[in-house]
């Protein structure tokens, strides 16, 4: 059996596939900050599944976690624990676990994908021979890249999530200045993810002296921010709410689009994580669209460039049941 994990802010998704075809015969999920630590956790699941030390069915184990990882080790910014892959082969008596981003996780498994899995944001002809870019805000934002040559496809991980937000309009410019008085450095996550959400609202009802509903205060005091507020945007039950999501949507299309030209992603644009699935109606209206293809003299390249959501949220947990079978991931 394969052990996989996708690790993220606010979720941590275990699961269990039997090779070779990666059938997947169980998942859990379970809130991150609940636990002590990813090696805790995954012996946890384990046990309560009766595949526990050294003699257990489990032969491999891969990992995807939320930050960058050197030398099998990673201290995600928006995990409040390390995940370290000696602790996880001493803890589960398999190994070597592999610990990898998530985001190359997540691009190993967009390569297993089907059409049913994938939604279309930008209709485009994809060049099956081109990169690929993927970006995925959930609690923060990742980035990767599948590059396309004649050693085959290779999986770049990045932080280019964290790289400088360059505001496009006044409104931009002065959410900027308003969040760089607060934290100093801007990174497109801290606009763009669940987090950057979270920021644009208050930004909007700040900059515009509106108070917050007492009823959205009471739903993103008791359920998760972002969420509350996407879903008041989405239902149409608060104006500022809808605005907010229409900015950082705008924010989120010209990111992709600054990737896909880093990278010629001729091959495609691709959105995971947790938000874009939920607000797929949104994506598609155009708004995404217009910005992502804003590029003035590259507009016609990015208008060629099809972008689509992953609906698979399994996705990530696939592509480190792969790794961890084949042995693609560098330790």
């Amino acid at each position: 059996m394969i052990l996989a994990g996708d690790v993220g802010g606010t979720h941590t998704r275990l699961a269990l596939f039997e090779p070779p075809e990666l059938r997947p015969l169980h998942h859990a999920v379970f809130p991150s900050d609940e636990h002590d630590g990813l090696a805790q956790m995954a012996c946890a699941y384990l046990h309560e599944l009766g595949r526990t030390g050294p003699a257990a069915e489990v032969s491999g184990a891969c990992f995807g976690v939320a930050g960058p990882v050197t030398d099998g080790r990673t201290v995600a910014v928006n995990l409040a624990w390390a995940v370290d892959s000696t602790e996880l082969t001493d803890a589960l008596g398999v190994g070597p676990v592999q610990v990898v981003n998530d985001l190359e996780a997540s691009a190993w498994g967009l390569t297993a994908l089907g059409a049913d899995d994938l939604a279309v944001v930008v209709p485009g002809d994809a060049d099956p021979e081109g990169n690929v870019a993927l970006l995925s805000p959930g609690t923060g934002l990742g980035e990767a890249i599948i590059v396309r040559g004649a050693a085959g496809e290779q999986v770049i991980a990045s932080e280019g999530g964290h790289r400088d937000f360059a505001p496009r309009g006044e409104t931009q410019m002065a959410l900027y200045r308003f969040l760089a008085a607060q934290y100093g450095h801007i990174s497109y996550e801290r606009v763009c993810s669940g987090i950057g959400l979270v920021n644009v609202h208050d930004f909007l009802r700040r900059h515009e002296y509106q108070p917050t509903p007492d009823w959205l205060a009471k739903e993103m005091e008791e359920d998760d921010a972002a969420g509350a507020i996407s879903r008041a945007g989405l239902e149409g039950r608060d104006e500022l709410c809808s605005r907010a999501l229409d900015m950082m949507i705008a924010i989120l299309a010209a990111e992709a689009g600054n990737l896909a030209l880093s990278v010629l992603a001729t091959g495609g644009v691709y959105l995971g994580g947790g938000i874009p699935p939920r607000i797929l109606p949104r994506l598609t209206k155009g708004g995404f669209a217009q910005a992502f293809t804003a590029k003035g003299r590259f507009d016609e390249l990015l208008d060629g460039i099809p972008v689509h959501v992953i609906l698979n949220d399994g996705a990530a947990l696939l592509g480190a049941a792969r790794l961890a079978m084949s042995g693609l991931a560098t330790p």
